[in-house]
Formats: structure tokens, sequence, C-alpha cells
């Protein structure tokens, strides 16, 4: 039997080369031990991986990529993984070796992920978190990886509640505590680029977001739990800038030890419940960049409208 053709390597009838090229939506199960954790932890992830394709070549050979794919998966079922990151990492590599006309791998890879959480009375319960992981190999470059953490939360809006206090003090109406507004769901991603070495947990991700908005949501509450939650929110009214920025110098006070060239996006967005249009605010910076930004702040002197 004479060997079957190798369509893909054919010359493309158009010199472009494309940017990315693959197989996207792969779902599998997935063991992962996180550090401090008695036992392995299984969930389900969703794996998008590509690579680079020179513009003198029709195609890629796309079976290599699942092949990538389901290789690592198998291995971490006898030997599980430490995070989500490092799987995007090693499939990555991978890519490369399987794909020796690429210059570029990439793979990303989305996770539903759970914590216990204490509800305002104290009462756990399980909450539901989704986990964002990315990985580039590069011919010829350090290997960069990136782990993330998308969380829902509530937002009370500032702006709402001071115009409203304003107004009820003119009708004569003081109030003591915090004051009416409205409240936005908030859903704000926080990831985190690092080279090949470096180590950033999953749930410090969680935590740190958790932490920079107005108050978290929980599956199920009971009456007292629900204004316990309501009034914490609107303790501290904040808009999606200041979550994005709440976010950002935690990251720097959090990961002093990182190198600077770390990679640090932050993106919040808030569902209205006044509009019909959701609020966004977003920063994709350096940690270098935030430490001095940090620093230069710091050296400023205090002005009235700093307060």
């Amino acid at each position: 039997m004479q060997p079957l053709p190798d369509v893909q390597a054919l010359r493309s009838p158009h010199d472009f080369r494309l940017t990315r090229v693959g197989v996207r939506g792969i779902r599998k199960p997935l063991q992962v031990r996180r550090p401090g954790a008695p036992h392995p932890t299984t969930t389900v992830v969703v794996v998008d991986a590509y690579v680079d394709l020179p513009g003198h070549q029709r195609g890629i050979h796309m079976s290599r990529n699942v092949e990538a794919i389901n290789e690592a998966i198998d291995q971490a079922v006898r030997a599980p993984v430490r995070g989500i990151e490092d799987l995007a990492g090693g499939i990555a590599a991978d890519l490369l070796k399987r794909h020796d006309y690429a210059t570029v791998a990439e793979v990303d890879i989305e996770a539903d992920y759970f914590l216990e959480r204490a509800q305002p009375s104290g009462q756990r319960s399980i909450e539901a978190y989704n986990l964002v992981a990315q990985a580039r190999a590069e011919r010829g470059r350090e290997l960069r990886r990136a782990i993330g953490a998308l969380v829902t939360g509530i937002n009370a809006c500032p702006c709402a509640m001071e115009t409203a206090r304003r107004m009820l003090e003119e009708r004569g109406e003081v109030r003591t505590g915090p004051n009416i507004t409205h409240n936005q769901r908030n859903r704000t991603l926080l990831m985190v680029e690092t080279g090949d070495g470096a180590q950033v947990e999953a749930n410090d991700l969680i935590d740190l977001v958790e932490a920079s908005l107005s108050a978290p949501t929980y599956e199920i509450l009971k009456r007292g739990d629900e204004a316990r939650l309501v009034i914490r929110a609107h303790e501290r009214p904040l808009f999606v800038e200041d979550v994005v920025r709440e976010v950002l110098d935690a990251v720097v006070r959090k990961y002093a030890a990182l190198p600077g060239d770390a990679v640090v996006s932050v993106r919040s967005e808030a569902e209205e419940s006044i509009h019909k249009h959701n609020a966004f605010a977003e920063r994709v910076t350096t940690l270098e960049e935030l430490r001095g930004a940090e620093r230069a702040a710091g050296s400023r002197p205090a002005r009235a409208t700093d307060a």
C-alpha cells in the first residue's frame, strides 16, 4: 500500500503566515493536586491548542494537537499536575516538538473550581469559581505561563449612593449607616503571567479578587446572611475602576518576590441593574510598572484631593 498523501504539507496558494491554527473546546477530566491538599481534585477542563503556520505550508497536522492534549491528560491521571498552568505549559512545549515547522505554540485552558467559604454568619458553603491558564512556547525563548481566577461578586455604586444621600438630606431625611444605592453583579478576572520557574497559587488570586469587591456572592443565603451581605456591600461602595485598582494594589503587596517582568492583567465588568449596558475597566501591565507607580505615589506630597 502506498503511503497516504500529506495534504497539509502541500504548498499554500497564498503565502500568508497564520498566527494561530489548531483545535478548540476539547473537554477532559483532570486530576489536580493543590499544595497542602491531602488528595487530588478531579475537575473538567476545556483546552484550546494552537501553533503558528508558515506562509508556504497549506495546513497544520491538527491530530498532533489532540494527541498532545490526550497524552498530557493521560499522564495527569497517573501523576496529578500541580495546576492547570503546568498542564498548559507542558502541552505547549510538546506542540513545538510535534510541529517542526511552527515557531510558536499557545495553549488556553479553562476549568471549574470550588472552594469552601464562610458566609457572614460563619456557616460554611462550597462556592464555584473559574480558573484560566495560558501558556506560550516560542523557539529560542523562555516558556511563559499564566494562571488566572474569575470571581463573581457584588459592587455597590458610589455615585448613586452619594447622589441619593444628598437628595434625602435636602428632603430633611438624615440617615445613619450606609445609604441606599443600586447593586451590580461584578465579574473580575485576574491573571498573572510568569516564566516557567515561578509559581502563583490560584487560591491566592481568588482571595485577592474577592477582597477587592464590595462583597462576595454565595450560592445560597438565609435571610439573616442576605441582610448582612447587603449591609457589607453598601459599607464599601466601589466603581469597576476602584475594583481594578484594588486588585492591582493587592497584587503589588502580595507578590513582592516575583520578577518585574511578570505580566498582570485585571479585567472587571459590572452588570448594571439600572442600565441596559455594563460597566467595564481593565489594566494590563507588568509588576515593575506597578511597583514604579507605587514608589512614585509614595514620593508625592499629599494633596487635598488625595484624601
